[in-house]
């Protein structure tokens, strides 16, 4: 049996070799609920006002993320290696 970190490689190789939106939207669909798809795309925008300047209480009042929720993204932001490379500023 594969072990936590190969089994997680292989879930971002099976996301980098999707084809377009439909099969991204398929794909996440079968793997993920409603909810938690919604969470993660607050989570981006929530990235995105961040890096444009919006204040904790202007991102929350458009995400209704948790304050918690949103430290954790302004931390990365800040101090992570994704948020900065693939949210590019407006």
């Amino acid at each position: 049996m594969a072990d936590k970190q190969q089994r997680i490689n292989e879930l971002f190789e099976l996301i980098l070799s999707l084809d377009n939106m439909d099969d991204c939207k398929a794909l996440f669909d079968d793997m993920c609920t409603v909810k938690e798809v919604e969470n993660m795309a607050d989570r981006c925008y929530a990235a995105r006002q961040l890096m444009q300047g919006d204040t904790y209480a202007q991102v929350i009042e458009k995400t209704e993320i948790s304050s918690a929720t949103l430290s954790r993204v302004s931390r990365c932001v800040q101090y992570g290696k994704g948020y900065s490379k693939l949210i590019k500023k407006e």
